[in-house]
């Protein structure tokens, strides 16, 4: 007899931990707004909005005339949960792979949590690469530098990194 084991997480933004550090997000959402933005993405959000959890994206959270990148790096460095939505063009954007190496980078640090969601894509193509990853990648390889190159290799290190965690498959939830 196989017995299946979920485990349940409950986040409540006032609730005490160990960190001492006070975060002005409880929640990053990473994502490729051509894929989701304007449907499982809008929906994620709205639930943590309406529970109170104050989470950050892009389009709502960014100052107009304000400097992207530099807002975005700022938003990822003052979150305690990032929430990745990896979908079938994320590895398309340049923007969404250099914010996830800058998550990988935080997510390192005690007190911070990264939960991957695949989004109508594969789990194992974002971890090798492969599938619309791959396609992605090598549009990406074509014609780069030696400064592009070396980034790159930072890419494909966080999509291993982090495809690697443990996450929800929407396709097994269809």
């Amino acid at each position: 007899m196989t017995s299946t084991n979920t485990q349940i997480i409950s986040y409540s933004p006032s609730s005490s931990s160990k960190s001492t550090h006070q975060f002005t997000y409880e929640v990053f959402l990473s994502f490729r707004g051509e894929d989701t933005r304007y449907g499982f993405t809008d929906h994620l959000y709205e639930a943590l909005i309406s529970c109170g959890i104050r989470t950050f994206r892009d389009d709502e959270e960014l100052a107009r005339g304000g400097v992207i990148a530099s807002e975005l790096l700022e938003a990822i460095e003052e979150s305690k949960i990032f929430v990745i939505i990896f979908s079938e063009n994320y590895a398309a954007s340049r923007w969404c792979l250099d914010e996830l190496v800058k998550i990988s980078e935080c997510g390192a640090t005690e007190g911070r949590l990264i939960l991957p969601i695949f989004y109508h894509v594969d789990p194992s193509h974002v971890r090798k690469q492969s599938g619309s990853y791959e396609k992605a990648f090598v549009d990406h390889e074509r014609e780069a530098d030696e400064e592009k190159r070396e980034k790159i290799q930072k890419w494909r290190s966080a999509l291993a990194k982090v495809g690697n965690l443990a996450g929800y498959d929407l396709q097994k939830y269809q």
